[in-house]
C-alpha cells in the first residue's frame, strides 16, 4: 500500500520535478558535487527560485512566504528534492527545523523579522543544540546564559552543526537557570552568527558537508531573541523534533541510491535488490505515516522514532549493499571522471553513519519505543 495523493498534489510533485529537471537545475547540482574539497554549498539559485514560487516553505502562511499548503505538500517537496540530488541540509536545518519552530513559538516580531526572508531563500539558519561531552544527553547541556541588564550574554561550545558557516543565525539551547531537575532552566535564543562573540571552526568528517564548533563567548542577545518562555526551552524542544522525525528524507536518500543501483548493478543481484526494494518501500510507508499523523493533528511519538530508526538503518543497509554490489569503483567520488552515477554511491556511504546519529541515534529511538510503547524497564 502506497500512500494516496489527491490531483492537485500530484500536479505540484509534477511542477516541482518539472523545475528540478531542468537544464540550469542540473548544472549547478552537478556543480555543487564537484566543488573542491573543503569547500561545500549554502543558498543555491535553485533555493532562491523555489523560494519565488512560494514552495521553499510550502506549507508556512503567504504573508511569510509559503502558499498556504499542507505538510503533505512540504513532503512532497522535501522528498523530490533528495531524489533530484538537491544538497537539502541548509533546507531542512533552516526550514524544517528553526522556521517551524519560529512559525509555532515565535512572537509577531520575530515571525516577521525571519520567516519572510528564510522563505524567499534570502537567508538560512541552523541549530545549536549538541555539545562537546554531552552526546545525545542534550539536558545536561552547559552552554550558559548569564544576566546582563535586559538580556544575557552566551557562554559555551556546540559542536556537530552542520551549515553554521552558511548561516545567518542559529536556534541555540542555553541554560538560563539550574536546579534538581535539568529539563527545567534550558531557554532558547535566536542568535545571530556573524557577529562578534561567535567562533566558527569546522570539523572534518567523512561525509560530503562539515560539521562545526561554534565557540559562542559571550555574545549579547536580548529578551526580543528568546524564543518561547525563559527557562521553558524543553518544552519547545519536546514539540518541534517530533516534527523533523518523519524519516521522509532518509527514505528518499535510500530511494535515490537504490535507482542508481538498479541501473548500474551487475547480472546476479535480482533477489539482494528485491530485497533492498522492500526494505525502501516499507521505509517510505513508515516515513508517509508519520506525514499524515502530523497532517491530521495527531502526532505519534512513538510512531516517529520508529520511523526514524528503520529509514535511516534502511538508507545506510542500501549504501554499504551498493558497494558489495558493485565493487571499489563505487567508492569513486563525484570529481573523479571514473565515478559510477556521478559519485551517489560513494556520498551515500559516506552520510550513512551519520544518518543513524542525527535526528536521534538509533539506540535512543529505540530505547524510547522500548520504554515508552513497550513498557520494559528503563
Amino acid at each position: 500500500m502506497m500512500p494516496a495523493f489527491t490531483p492537485e498534489q500530484d500536479g505540484f510533485r509534477k511542477e516541482v520535478c518539472k523545475l528540478l529537471c531542468e537544464d540550469a537545475v542540473r548544472a549547478e547540482i552537478a556543480q555543487t558535487r564537484r566543488m573542491p574539497y573543503g569547500q561545500e554549498s549554502g543558498l543555491l539559485e535553485v533555493h532562491q527560485r523555489l523560494g519565488k514560487l512560494g514552495w521553499l516553505a510550502v506549507n508556512w502562511p503567504e504573508r511569510y512566504g509559503g502558499a498556504d499548503a499542507t505538510i503533505v505538500e512540504k513532503a512532497i517537496l522535501t522528498e523530490e528534492m533528495i531524489r533530484h540530488g538537491v544538497p537539502e541540509n541548509v533546507h531542512s536545518l533552516g526550514i524544517d527545523i528553526v522556521g517551524m519552530a519560529i512559525h509555532l513559538f515565535g512572537t509577531q516580531e520575530q515571525k516577521d523579522r525571519f520567516l519572510p526572508r528564510l522563505a524567499r531563500g534570502e537567508i538560512t539558519a541552523n541549530v545549536l543544540f549538541s555539545e562537546p561531552d554531552v552526546g545525545s544527553d542534550l539536558a545536561s547541556l552547559t552552554t550558559r546564559a548569564e544576566p546582563d541588564g535586559d538580556g544575557w550574554r552566551l557562554y559555551g561550545r556546540k559542536i556537530y552543526n552542520m551549515k553554521a558557516q552558511h548561516s545567518d543565525f542559529a536556534l541555540c539551547a542555553a541554560r538560563t537557570s539550574t536546579g534538581p531537575v535539568n529539563f527545567f532552566g534550558i531557554t532558547l535564543f535566536l542568535v545571530p552568527l556573524q557577529s562578534m562573540g561567535v567562533v566558527i571552526e569546522p570539523v572534518w568528517n567523512l561525509s560530503e558537508e562539515r560539521f562545526d564548533l561554534v565557540t559562542l563567548d559571550g555574545i549579547r542577545v536580548g529578551r526580543e531573541d528568546v524564543l518561547g518562555e525563559v527557562d521553558d526551552g524543553w518544552q519547545v524542544l519536546g514539540k518541534v523534533l517530533p516534527l523533523e522525525r518523519t524519516g521522509l528524507d532518509h527514505s528518499a536518500k535510500a530511494e535515490r541510491t537504490l535507482a542508481a543501483l538498479r541501473e548500474h548493478a551487475p547480472p546476479g543481484c535480482e533477489q539482494r535488490l528485491v530485497q533492498l526494494e522492500t526494505r525502501v518501500r516499507a521505509a517510505r510507508l513508515l516515513a508517509w505515516r508519520c506525514v499524515a499523523n502530523l497532517h491530521e493533528g495527531r502526532p505519534d511519538e512513538v510512531h516517529s522514532a520508529t520511523a526514524k530508526w528503520y529509514t535511516s538503518e534502511t538508507a545506510k543497509e542500501v549504501s554499504v549493499a551498493a558497494v558489495e554490489l558493485l565493487g571499489p569503483q563505487a567508492l569513486l567520488d563525484a570529481r573523479d571522471p571514473e565515478a559510477i552515477a556521478e559519485g551517489v554511491f560513494d556520498a551515500a556511504l559516506r552520510e550513512a553513519p551519520g544518518l543513524t546519529l542525527a535526528q536521534g541515534s538509533s539506540e535512543i529511538m529505540l530505547f524510547f519505543v522500548a520504554t515508552s510503547k513497550l513498557g520494559l524497564p528503563s
